[in-house]
């Protein structure tokens, strides 16, 4: 029986959403779905420029598993814009927590 998968660290509430060619039916378009922690992962990869080591470390995961969680999410991305799929974002195994401060604390 395989390991259950550890939930990962998204830094805000997910909101299901599609994304599509314009002028295309819905329904006649086949649909590529995105996780929640993919769009996370490039978030943090693309978006906020952050190094892996430390998105991983934001996220709660390993960096090779961050490494091919962005892997997959931008492969999805590519291929709903290049054949003309809808983008459906929707599913994952998360938990929403706010943002942890970087950096030690002090103990007083």
């Amino acid at each position: 029986m395989p390991r259950p998968r550890k939930r990962r660290i998204l830094t805000r509430e997910p909101r299901p959403a599609i994304y599509k060619p314009a002028g295309v039916p819905l329904d006649g378009l086949r649909r590529v779905t995105l996780l929640h922690e993919e769009l996370e992962a490039l978030r943090l990869a693309d978006l906020e420029g952050m190094r892996q080591a430390d998105a991983a470390e934001h996220m709660g995961v390993s960096r090779s598993t961050f490494q091919r969680i962005v892997c997959r999410a931008r492969r999805q991305v590519a291929l709903a814009l290049i054949e003309g799929h809808a983008l459906q974002i929707e599913g994952g195994t998360f938990e929403v927590s706010p943002p942890r401060p970087r950096g030690r604390r002090r103990r007083r």
